[in-house]
């Protein structure tokens, strides 16, 4: 099971083209080949799927990989196969295949070609497939998608819940469980479902700083969302609705307006689902329209904006499906359009549900309310949903939401906040938000009928304000940790130690909550130039536009989609070296050998002849002595400054002097490239301007 003297980081550039793992990956590596048991939650493009793929290609044996959607294993084993120049790397097997397909499969595997088997749940079961998989050297099992385990999750399926039993009888082999979305809830249920309550752990940040959160109020909603997609036009985008109707409606719209778009929905054939689908990875369509159907089965790294036309039932489901944007670590806009009235709608439609299906539905729908009301940093909203903390001045990414560059307008609800954590207290903490409002707004209802609630000194004490105002000072009492929701009394209210403190007069730190804005639709944050993301300056736009034709091309020969052959920072990194040999093309960001030698041929011809057109001097080339060793450092100057990294950290990463560095600086922008170091400018002016206050201050006290 585990590689003798395995050298990680030697192996992750062989296979992947990466010269250091991110957050926990290697971590998470050494101690499945190590043979243990391991829990990993991690988001959407933060390296899951690489935390078992390496480990299986430099294992003995085959690794099962258990997804649950066709689409997205052929997906997955599309890139896998482009990472080496071999065939039958990775295999499916599912009912898509036929019986001579499955044999070849089996043959791969019986050789010792197959390093990742992806298998659905329900294909795990068949008899004939576990009997073959119990006398064939397994690995170890990934669950991928674990959250699907969960009857908490949001894609429960029955046979999730059986896979301890059916692992056991194939193998006994190590686990590892992977998902990009569950609460502490829903973690807790898959670990005891899976019989891995004594398994690693691996934890990281929900935070996804490239992503730029908004959202719009429901105003002239096809308007806005077309003139969107036209300001981002030729970038790929997914836009949700609840229902087929408006995703065949909008589609329509989107197409008459000139747009690539195509629906997607569980009410088309699969035919159509299937060939919509394909058409969007491979770049024949810019926008899907789609249901929450579509998605989970897509591994597209480009998708640079997700547009909810309704907002979602759940905020487990926002993220989920807002994390389809950006996963290569670029651009990726969230922008949500907001309506009450839709939330009513929803809640009237769970009011024909079972009453504990309704009151989880419902507690579900008010924290998707909180973030669409919210003032505070979107961000910030986001993770504390999922149990982790943010700080919203300084947190990665804190400038990333329309409240954080657009501060709403904030008015004291300190004695509100008193009234209801007193009103809790009272009611010794028995009764849901709906309740307590009808209490403070002394408005009866069955529930104040029973408990004779209208008797309390409480009953009416708010009528002075709307009950929506109530509600949001309930929300970010919650978000603020002054009170909790009792998941298991379906959302009972709570006060927390934190909440004591401010009734007993420890804590008087001032309560605020935003006051109604007015939106100006003209000049939305999404659209604006403070949305930042990590994109070159430096990249030779004319080139990349080639580059991304060439992989279209190559996909289409291939039968692929485009981002598996080369993924767009690997571009951005080619328009900057210039490689113009396939040992070159290895060197680039994200490029390992086998997908050099598979595919870097006709990218080093097409770059070559691109030089020596546009008269290209490349840093390789330059031969002089003395400028040899500087100038090998342009692309990392170039990405350093792109990155907004300090200067002097800059020079000392390489051994520079300032001066030296300047220099260099100044030689990359004579040969053409653009640097942009405004952000160092900007930095140095303030500690400036500090310093000169500091004396100010200092020469008046010596004064007096």
């Amino acid at each position: 099971m585990k590689t003798k003297n395995a050298d990680l980081k030697k192996e992750l550039k062989k296979y992947f083209g990466f010269s250091k793992f991110k957050g926990q990956q290697e971590e998470i590596i050494e101690n499945l080949l190590e043979g243990k048991d391991i829990f990993v939650l991690m988001p959407t493009g933060g390296g899951k799927s690489l935390c078992y793929q390496l480990p299986a290609l430099i294992s003995e044996g085959t690794a099962i990989v258990v997804s649950p959607l066709i689409a997205l294993m052929k997906n997955q084993v599309d890139a896998v196969n482009g990472l080496s120049s071999r065939e039958g790397v990775a295999h499916v097997l599912n009912s898509s295949l036929n019986k001579t397909q499955t044999k070849q499969v089996f043959d791969d595997i019986k050789a010792g070609r197959t390093k990742l088997l992806y298998v659905a749940p329900e294909s795990l079961i068949k008899e004939e497939y576990m009997e073959f998989l119990r006398d064939v050297k397994i690995s170890f099992v990934a669950i991928d998608e674990a959250h699907c385990i969960s009857e908490w999750g949001h894609d429960f399926r029955p046979e999730y819940r059986n896979l301890k039993t059916i692992i056991d009888k194939i193998a006994d082999v190590p686990v590892i469980a992977l998902t990009a979305t569950a609460t502490p809830k829903v973690q807790d249920d898959i670990q005891k479902t899976l019989g891995m309550n004594n398994a690693l752990v691996f934890k990281e940040s929900f935070n996804r700083p490239n992503l730029f959160y908004e959202v719009r109020p429901k105003v002239n909603i096809d308007r806005e969302i077309v003139k969107f997609i036209n300001q981002h036009k030729g970038k790929s985008g997914i836009v949700y609705c609840l229902s087929r109707r408006k995703v065949e409606e909008f589609a329509q719209l989107l197409q008459v307006n000139g747009i690539n778009a195509l629906p997607y929905h569980a009410g088309l054939d699969q035919k159509t689902r299937v060939a919509n689908q394909d058409k969007f990875l491979m770049e024949d369509a810019d926008i899907i329209v789609a249901t929450i159907a579509f998605g989970m089965g897509i591994d597209k790294p480009d998708v640079r904006f997700v547009i909810h036309y309704d907002i979602p039932k759940s905020l487990e489901s926002y993220y989920q499906e807002t994390g389809r944007a950006g996963r290569d670590g670029g651009e990726g806009i969230c922008l949500a359009f907001y309506d009450p009235k839709d939330i009513e709608k929803l809640e009237k439609f769970l009011a024909q549900k079972p009453v504990s299906e309704r009151e989880i539905g419902l507690q579900l729908l008010n924290e998707v309310v909180g973030y669409a009301e919210t003032s505070m940093s979107r961000r910030q909203y986001i993770l504390y949903y999922f149990g982790e903390q943010f700080d919203p001045q300084n947190g990665e990414g804190a400038l990333m939401c329309d409240n954080s560059i657009n501060p709403p307008t904030l008015r004291d609800a300190t004695k509100e906040l008193n009234i209801i954590l007193n009103l809790v207290k009272d009611l010794e903490e028995k009764f849901r938000t709906k309740d307590l409002i009808a209490v403070i707004a002394g408005r009866e209802n069955p529930v104040t009928k029973s408990y004779k609630l209208e008797a309390t000194k409480h009953f009416g004490i708010g009528k002075n304000h709307p009950e929506n105002f109530w509600k949001s000072v309930i929300r970010q009492a919650t978000v603020q940790n002054f009170l909790q929701k009792d998941i298991e009394t379906y959302g009972v209210l709570k006060i927390t130690e934190k909440g004591h403190a401010r009734i007993s007069g420890k804590d008087k730190t001032p309560f605020l909550i935003a006051e109604d804005r007015e939106y100006n639709l003209a000049q939305t944050k999404a659209d604006s130039d403070q949305v930042q993301v990590q994109q070159g300056g430096g990249l030779d736009q004319n080139l990349y536009a080639g580059l991304k034709e060439l992989r279209k091309t190559v996909a289409k020969q291939q039968g692929i989609p485009p981002y598996t052959v080369f993924m767009d920072p690997s571009l951005e990194d080619m328009t900057v070296q210039y490689p113009t040999t396939i040992a070159e093309i290895g060197k680039v960001y994200g490029v390992g050998e086998g997908k050099a030698k598979k595919f870097g041929k006709q990218f080093a011809e097409f770059i070559a002849k691109y030089v020596e057109e546009n008269d290209i001097e490349r840093t390789q080339d330059m031969v002089l002595k003395n400028v040899a060793n500087k100038s090998s450092h342009k692309v990392f100057i170039i990405q350093s400054t792109d990155k907004k990294i300090d200067l002097e950290d800059i020079a000392k990463a390489k051994n520079l002097s300032m001066d030296d560095l300047l220099k260099e600086m100044e030689r990359i922008v004579y040969q053409g490239t653009k640097l942009n170091i405004d952000y160092y400018i900007d930095k140095i002016s303030m500690k400036i301007l500090w310093r000169n206050l500091w004396i100010s201050w200092v020469k008046a006290k010596v004064t007096v």
